[in-house]
């Protein structure tokens, strides 16, 4: 599964433009295609979608599908964390588990994923106490990564973004970073948990999202100031779909900085807290190649 799920590549340009030969009629929106990964302009053969559509669909259905059960590879995942430079200055991270002891019980029971297991907490609660005694054991931010509906999405993403966001935040003296955590069978609650045992301001949920079928790797990403169990969706931010793809990681990391430097300023995120990053595009005070936005 796992060598499927990174070899797959998109079907040969020639199969997927349609053309006026046999009996494929093209349709002519196909040719806004390249703007988008939304299945439209498919054309037709017949009363039917054209076969390469069909096997175009089937295999997006396979991925989506793959994603959900594809485990995280942990062992990959701390090697990769590790080797990004300014975190060798903080402790190595920390594997942890939810209450959810497998993918069914993970699917069939969203409220386990939510809450961390007596493992887990031990494990904090220990680093925590070995803290106290060297240094004051409060962190700025805690950075949280979960495996969620898509850790086919973080094995690809975390890291990429991680890189990019700390490269920024290494110049911002404002943010004692925590151990990363990394939790397998978690949900976006989970974050609430961790962060208020690691003592942090913010915690930094990411997180792989629910897979579509244009996008079985897309991350998500969820900021909480002064996390801790039982606080709701009201209270955090999201940024979703990042990846190459989607939302690239500059432009999610320039987000993710503004959103954590007003967090730390307001003492606030959620519904209270508006990200403010693209309000000069939408009042076209700067250009952008986004077609759907006039100029």
């Amino acid at each position: 599964m796992k060598s499927r799920l990174k070899q797959s590549t998109p079907l040969d340009e020639s199969v997927n433009e349609h053309k006026n030969n046999g009996n494929v009629v093209h349709n002519p929106w196909s040719d806004l295609r390249r703007f988008t990964d939304a299945r439209i302009g498919l054309g037709r053969a017949g009363i039917s979608l054209p076969t390469s559509e069909m096997l175009a669909f089937q295999l997006s259905h396979a991925q989506a599908r793959d994603a959900v059960s594809f485990p995280l590879d942990i062992n990959e995942m701390t090697e990769q964390l590790s080797s990004i430079s300014v975190l060798k200055e903080v402790a190595p991270p920390l594997h942890l588990h939810s209450q959810a002891v497998d993918r069914v019980t993970y699917l069939q029971r969203p409220d386990l994923g939510r809450k961390l297991d007596e493992n887990g907490r031990q494990i904090l609660l220990s680093y925590m106490n070995k803290q106290k005694h060297t240094t004051q054991a409060k962190h700025d931010l805690a950075i949280v990564v979960v495996d969620g509906l898509s850790s086919l999405a973080v094995q690809k993403n975390a890291c990429p973004f991680i890189t990019e966001l700390l490269a920024h935040l290494t110049t911002d003296k404002q943010f004692k970073i925590a151990p990363i955590t990394l939790v397998e069978q978690g949900r976006v609650a989970i974050g609430d948990d961790i962060g208020e045992l690691l003592n942090a301001q913010v915690v930094m949920v990411l997180i792989g999202e629910r897979p579509g079928l244009s996008s079985p790797d897309s991350l998500g990403l969820y900021l909480t100031w002064e996390p801790k169990t039982g606080l709701n969706d009201a209270c955090r931010n999201c940024i979703s779909n990042i990846r190459p793809a989607g939302l690239p990681y500059t432009e999610a990391a320039r987000r993710a900085l503004y959103l954590l430097r007003e967090a730390k300023k307001l003492k606030l995120t959620g519904v209270n807290l508006k990200d403010r990053t693209q309000d000069d595009v939408i009042e076209h005070q700067v250009s952008t190649t986004n077609f759907l936005i006039a100029e």
